[in-house]
This record gives structure tokens, C-alpha cells and sequence, in this order.
């Protein structure tokens, strides 16, 4: 007899490809997008969620992911809807190589939302390892109200990437 389990991944999401397209030519702040050549490298790429290295090509970019999931949703994210800053490759990339939980060597904020949008917490990373951070997305996805979660920088509160739960059997 075999037994199966269910257990829950948490799953990284870059920037879709397809608003990378749209990004990497006028961006959500409206600004025509400007690449340039990253001299020394380590920049958090969005589309990749990988650092960058010397030499890439890459821009900076202002990026509202609230206001495009809403507008997939059908949703208003109302007061919500917030922009910043994202570095992205200029040229489509291959995307994410591995299913590591990328930028986790710093502090993060994990910050909670509901299906439409609404911010309904968030937790501070302090311990800079993928197990500090899967606990943190087991105690937001606790939360059956909580339909994803963004991962954010502290210093900045910049936007790194989205995480989902995903049910999976073993």
C-alpha cells in the first residue's frame, strides 16, 4: 500500500514574460524604458531572479505589480497600488535556472495580500536562510485569507518577487 502526502511548495515567481515585454519598453510609470550595460554586476534581476553579472545588459525600470494582477483579476487595488523600482534584463532572458528561493541572504519583509489585493500583514525576515523563509510563508499561507505573498527588500522596500503556495503530493 502506498501513501501519499500532501505537502506545500512555495514557488518564486519572476515578472511574467509578458509584462517584461511591455516593461522593457515603457515601463508603469509611463518612461520609456533605458538600458545599459551593468560595469559591476549584482544588480536583483526580476525576470531571472538571479543577481546580475559585469557586463550584462540591463535597465531600471518602475514596475506596479498590484496594479497588473488586479487588472488580470478584475480587481481594484485601490490605495494599494504601488510602484517601484525593478532591474530587469533589457533583451529577454531564459527566466529562472532552479527552484531555489532566490535573495534570501539579507533581511526581507514578507508581506501578506488578499486575493483583490489588500495588504493583510507582513512578517520580518531577520534570519537570512531558506528555512527562516519558508516558516515565514507557511505562517502567511496559515491564513486562509492570504491568497499570496511579495517578497521585499527592507532597506527600500523594494519589490523582489511573488510567492505562491502550491499543494503537492509526495
Amino acid at each position: 500500500m502506498t501513501t501519499t502526502t500532501a505537502t506545500t511548495a512555495y514557488t518564486a515567481r519572476p515578472i511574467t514574460p509578458g509584462a517584461l515585454a511591455e516593461l522593457r519598453v515603457t515601463d508603469d510609470a509611463g518612461r520609456p524604458t533605458t538600458p545599459f550595460t551593468d560595469e559591476e554586476g549584482g544588480a536583483p534581476l526580476r525576470c531571472c531572479l538571479r543577481r546580475g553579472t559585469p557586463g550584462e545588459r540591463i535597465a531600471l525600470v518602475s514596475y506596479a505589480p498590484l496594479r497588473r494582477r488586479s487588472a488580470a483579476a478584475g480587481t481594484d487595488p485601490g490605495a494599494y497600488d504601488e510602484q517601484g523600482p525593478v532591474f530587469v534584463h533589457a533583451d529577454p532572458c531564459p527566466g529562472p535556472d532552479g527552484g531555489a528561493l532566490p535573495f534570501t541572504n539579507a533581511h526581507r519583509t514578507v508581506r501578506r495580500y488578499s486575493a483583490d489585493g489588500r495588504i493583510l500583514g507582513g512578517r520580518l525576515v531577520e534570519d537570512p536562510t531558506p528555512e527562516a523563509f519558508t516558516r515565514a510563508f507557511r505562517e502567511a499561507f496559515d491564513d486562509p485569507a492570504v491568497a499570496f505573498v511579495h517578497v521585499r527588500a527592507v532597506e527600500y522596500g523594494c519589490y523582489l518577487y511573488e510567492v505562491a503556495a502550491e499543494a503537492t503530493r509526495g
